[in-house]
């Protein structure tokens, strides 16, 4: 079972990758959102550190020509979960990742100032790995029990928040599977 320190807001086990890329939560601002996205680096690659080096604000630009276009972006994620399961943490829970842009849910605007990003390694187009499922189920789980205002609130794509700007987590995530693994149920 995944636990999260409720005083640090990191998840013990996770590899810590310090990101630069937060800040503080505007106040009385607590996580109510999850956001699901799906990142690859370069595109449709899988593995490295690249993801690690893009959230860190250390990217080559010389290393891939994809790079040269998003190096000096300054984004971050509170946690990535990669294609064999291991999970990935840059951000405490308790701050604000730089993850969603510019958002919207059910009407409210900024999704960062409210939200927790989960990044799982992947494409619009390539089927994720049923151990970044069955990670991201626990993970899901661990924040329901730290935060009890991520109980009734569904989990939600990136493409949910951002739709004119953002496809991700893409076709290639199965919801329903990713539903019926969290509530327990056979996935129909």
């Amino acid at each position: 079972m995944i636990r999260i320190d409720r005083e640090t807001g990191f998840i013990d086990g996770a590899r810590q990758v310090p990101s630069p890329n937060c800040d503080e939560r505007p106040s009385g601002c607590g996580p109510e959102l999850i956001i699901l996205h799906g990142i690859s680096l370069p595109p449709g690659e899988f593995g490295g550190r690249w993801i690690d080096q893009f959230f860190t604000n250390q990217l080559d630009p010389s290393a891939h020509p994809y790079f040269q276009e998003i190096a000096s972006l300054k984004v971050s994620s509170h946690l990535l979960i990669e294609r064999n399961g291991d999970v990935v943490q840059f951000v405490s829970l308790h701050k604000r990742a730089w993850h969603a842009g510019e958002s919207c849910y059910r009407d409210r605007e900024c999704c960062n100032d409210y939200s927790i990003g989960i990044e799982l390694e992947g494409t619009d187009t390539l089927a994720y790995e049923s151990r970044q499922y069955t990670a991201l189920c626990a993970v899901v789980r661990a924040l329901q029990r730290a935060f009890p205002s991520l109980v009734a609130t569904p989990v939600v794509g990136h493409s949910d928040v951002a739709p004119e700007r953002k496809t991700d987590p893409g076709p290639a995530f199965d919801w329903r599977q990713f539903r019926a693994e969290l509530t327990g149920e056979a996935a129909v």
